[in-house]
């Protein structure tokens, strides 16, 4: 097992030999996701350092596989209807509305946006930039393809953002969920309809060293479930990012169990299930 020693170690060599800065990642996460890739390429602490210092294409893939990409379709589903009936309706009044997904991995939250932006006749004056640090996982949600029987929740979870009326949940809208995606239960396939799949420009992202998108200035940045994952230290580096790069009165988007703390916080109003910048 790697000790904290042999961690901070791992972490110098990474940022000496690859493009990529672990060092301020929370620590036990990355014990555990290292631990765990030493046991399954059956490797130990000297033989990781030898193969990060002599194969990139390690280094590459050694990235990719500790990188969480946890994600579902309307993952959490009253934040959506949150976001259903308070924020996007709020925004619907500018004239285009630039919404980045930060932390995209394999693409279902994109998704979800996109079908929920068109639900709501707010597609066409929106644009769509999902990011994440890892190539491999980009390339998944490019293509929109998702396996059926391992994600039976995406069906549940569209009825209760996109079909139930949030303000009766007595009233249901007549959407099929075959407008937006097919499912073929012979190939055990979920397939994003090509006009989604365009919508979405993907974007490899490292927030660590870029943590806003210089080519524009956004309405609402999604960032959920990512924070968890790095210190305090760099928390407050892509809060701050994310704040350099909405417009005033726009919106960011954590995930249910992370929050804004210390100077960061006066920037923003918590509002509801989301936050808004202040100035």
């Amino acid at each position: 097992m790697l000790s904290k020693e042999q961690l901070l170690i791992v972490l110098q060599i990474i940022k000496q030999y690859t493009i990529y800065d672990l060092s301020d990642y929370a620590e036990g996460s990355l014990l555990r996701r290292f631990n765990r890739l030493m046991v399954n390429n059956k490797i130990d602490f000297n033989q990781l350092i030898k193969l990060i210092q002599s194969n990139k294409e390690f280094g590459k893939n050694m990235i990719e596989d500790i990188t969480v990409n946890t994600t579902e379709l309307f993952r959490d589903p009253d934040v959506w209807t949150f976001l259903r009936t308070h924020t996007l309706h709020s925004l619907g009044k500018r004239n285009r509305i630039n919404i980045w997904i930060s932390g995209c991995s394999t693409g279902q939250e994109a998704y979800s946006m996109a079908i929920l932006l068109y639900e709501m006749g707010l597609f066409d004056k929106s644009r769509i930039f999902a990011s994440d640090i890892n190539t491999q996982v980009l390339e998944s949600a490019k293509k929109g393809l998702y396996r059926y029987r391992n994600n039976l929740d995406y069906l549940s979870n569209f009825n209760k953002v996109i079909v139930n009326n949030p303000l009766n949940y007595d009233e249901t809208n007549d959407i099929d969920c075959s407008k937006y995606f097919n499912i073929d239960i012979a190939k055990d396939t979920i397939q994003m309809h090509e006009f989604l799949r365009k919508k979405i420009v993907f974007i490899q992202n490292d927030l660590v060293k870029n943590p806003q998108l210089d080519f524009t200035h956004f309405d609402l940045i999604s960032c959920r479930n990512v924070l968890i994952y790095h210190n305090q230290n760099l928390q407050n580096r892509i809060i701050n990012g994310f704040y350099e790069n909405l417009h005033s009165k726009s919106y960011l988007l954590l995930g249910v169990h992370e929050s804004i703390l210390g100077a960061n916080s006066a920037k923003f109003k918590k509002k509801g299930k989301i936050y808004v910048k202040q100035i």
